[in-house]
């Protein structure tokens, strides 16, 4: 478990995985570069602590390849990284561990996250969001047989496929940068239904806007990157991989929507230009298809959570997003950990 500044949660955290831990586990933590109690919370539940401190590599990549730079010294068979927010369903623990040593590949855990009670309509949306992203996106790719991208909580590993990638990275999305990396050296990561692993939307409006921007940002980011990676021909020689290069292509939904709302404008534009009506059919068709399978979506998975009476906020959602696209697509990496704020309202 990597962590940073992270005690309002990490009890909680740290006593879900204990619970659930057997005889000859280790239970470790990465206090990286913490300025609060952390690292005396951690070892006063019993895990063992390591601290970190480095002005200039602040970021969980890093975090996460001192731990492992630790373990080294005595590794077992499997490592998971747990988040210092979230809690464990029941047996997730031993499903991770099982699967990956069973199918010696990377296991990524069904992450989820829950709008905190008394939470906005907003944080509804999200949630939904955040489900079809990391649940059902994933179901349907291990129903196909295809493997899926890691999300960042709830990751299993076999040890020996730890050797093979460089962990120490700054980047936004080190979660799905390492599923990528080991997809490239042909260990692509598989999904576990059966291994729940749950944390809370941030309290706070501020936290919610900074999570909101790390995730969409380091997707817009691996988005350049897959595109230029659909250019090389040994993409297209690992099945694994060139899934995982297509999946992170597919830009955030409101990006997509707005992509092919602009493809239907212009294939009108054409059409009114005597130009043929091909291109308008063809968005036509796409828009149809994306909004059909964003209903059939939301009546098998959503209806729960976003209520028919509530659909009316997602156009709200989807624009407030829409605006943090144009600075997000041409910023540079932070240099350091953006750590959610995770502080309780009131």
């Amino acid at each position: 478990m990597a962590a940073h500044n992270e005690s309002l949660e990490i009890a909680e955290a740290l006593k879900s995985i204990k619970a659930q831990m057997r005889e000859g586990d280790r239970l470790v933590v990465v206090a990286d570069n913490c300025t609060d109690d952390t690292a005396e919370i951690a070892r006063g539940i019993g895990a063992e602590v390591v601290e970190r401190f480095d002005n200039e590599r602040r970021a969980k990549g890093y975090a996460v390849d001192f731990g492992v730079s630790y373990l080294r010294q005595s590794p077992l068979p499997v490592m998971v990284i747990i988040d210092a927010d979230c809690k464990l369903g029941e047996g997730a623990l031993d499903r991770l561990v099982a699967d990956a040593f069973a199918k010696q590949r990377p296991i990524q855990g069904r992450y989820v996250l829950f709008a905190p009670p008394g939470s906005g309509i907003h944080l509804a949306v999200a949630q939904f969001s955040f489900h079809l992203k990391n649940h059902v996106r994933l179901r349907g790719l291990t129903r196909l047989g295809l493997p899926c991208l890691l999300t960042g909580s709830g990751m299993a590993f076999p040890w020996a496929l730890l050797e093979k990638v460089d962990l120490a990275t700054g980047h936004l999305s080190e979660d799905t940068k390492l599923g990528l990396d080991l997809a490239k050296v042909g260990h692509s990561p598989t999904f576990c239904e059966d291994a729940l692993i749950a944390s809370l939307f941030p309290y706070t409006a501020s936290g919610e806007l900074s999570q909101r921007r790390r995730w969409e940002g380091g997707h817009l980011r691996m988005l350049r990157k897959s595109l230029r990676e659909l250019l090389r021909p040994s993409t297209w020689m690992n099945g694994g991989y060139l899934t995982l290069v297509l999946d992170i292509a597919v830009p955030p939904l409101t990006l997509l929507f707005t992509i092919v709302t602009g493809l239907l404008i212009a294939g009108a534009a054409l059409a009114m230009a005597g130009l043929g009506y091909f291109a308008l059919f063809m968005a036509i068709a796409d828009i149809a298809l994306l909004l059909a399978a964003l209903v059939a979506t939301w009546y098998a998975h959503g209806r729960d959570v976003l209520p028919a009476r509530n659909l009316f906020a997602i156009p709200r959602y989807a624009a407030a997003k829409f605006m943090l696209y144009p600075r997000m697509l041409w910023a540079g990496h932070p240099r350091f950990w953006i750590r959610t704020d995770r502080a309780r309202r009131g």
